[in-house]
């Protein structure tokens, strides 16, 4: 294939994107969003998108077979802007279309959709995102999730040391109810964690259908504002649900 030939394939898979008629995602059951790939060769974090169902099907199945939970999910017309978009607050810099097809090609999300970044936008008016955060998140969750009784593989490991280090450097939303208190998770065997979002899409999937105001918390004071009996938080419950233990910090004794 020449250079020209290659420009526009790119040039119609754009135009194709925009205006598919028929999308399907591989979505990650791990995760409840789509899965994610580091491609071996280039290293871009993409996400899997065909024109046919068929194609879909087979590479979910290929995942399956690794032991991946995957699913086929259809992307309506209305849905393509926020999803490219979503894909930004994941760390997600490349999308693999058609991939193990003949007509399989690959697209760099900015290709796509330009949007600002956030360190550029004026004081005051940078979403809070973590996307280093949410894409390590994701590999993890997709690995530990593999085995039916995860063990702590030399992967598992490092990924989970490179998640914590991101967490230690974030900013977080967390949400507030309306009467000041802030919500907690419990779980099956009684622990109780409390909620904290890499970003406002996740908050918004968790406070649909109750009225919630938010708050931006840095790591750093996050053990301030947990509750006494709170083990520590749960990242993005309806997403990568990753829990963290955190210990409260304890408020120093008033002098007489």
């Amino acid at each position: 294939m020449n250079e020209n030939s290659t420009t526009v394939t790119k040039q119609e898979t754009l135009a194709a994107l925009k205006n598919p008629g028929e999308i399907y995602v591989i979505m990650s059951g791990a995760t409840r969003l789509p899965f994610v790939s580091c491609d071996e060769e280039t290293f871009d974090d993409e996400v899997f998108l065909y024109y046919r169902v068929e194609d879909a099907k087979s590479k979910a199945k290929e995942l399956l077979e690794k032991k991946y939970a995957a699913a086929v999910v259809k992307l309506e017309d209305k849905q393509l802007l926020a999803f490219y978009t979503s894909l930004y607050t994941m760390g997600v810099n490349c999308l693999a279309v058609n991939s193990g097809t003949d007509t399989q090609i690959n697209i760099q999300l900015s290709d796509l959709v330009i949007r600002r970044k956030p360190e550029n936008m004026p004081e005051g008016k940078q979403p809070v995102e973590n996307p280093a955060l949410h894409l390590t998140a994701i590999y993890f969750m997709q690995e530990m999730r593999r085995q039916a009784q995860p063990q702590p593989t030399e992967e598992l490991k490092e990924l989970q040391e490179e998640l914590l280090a991101h967490y230690g450097k974030g900013t977080f939303v967390i949400a507030v109810r309306e009467d000041g208190q802030l919500p907690i998770l419990k779980q099956k065997d009684g622990t109780v964690y409390q909620p904290l979002f890499t970003d406002m899409l996740e908050f918004q999937k968790f406070a649909r259908g109750e009225k919630m105001r938010t708050a931006v918390v840095p790591a750093a004071k996050i053990p301030e504002i947990l509750i006494n009996e709170a083990k520590g938080v749960v990242i993005n419950p309806f997403g990568v649900n990753v829990q963290l233990q955190v210990a409260k910090r304890k408020q120093p004794a008033q002098e007489a």
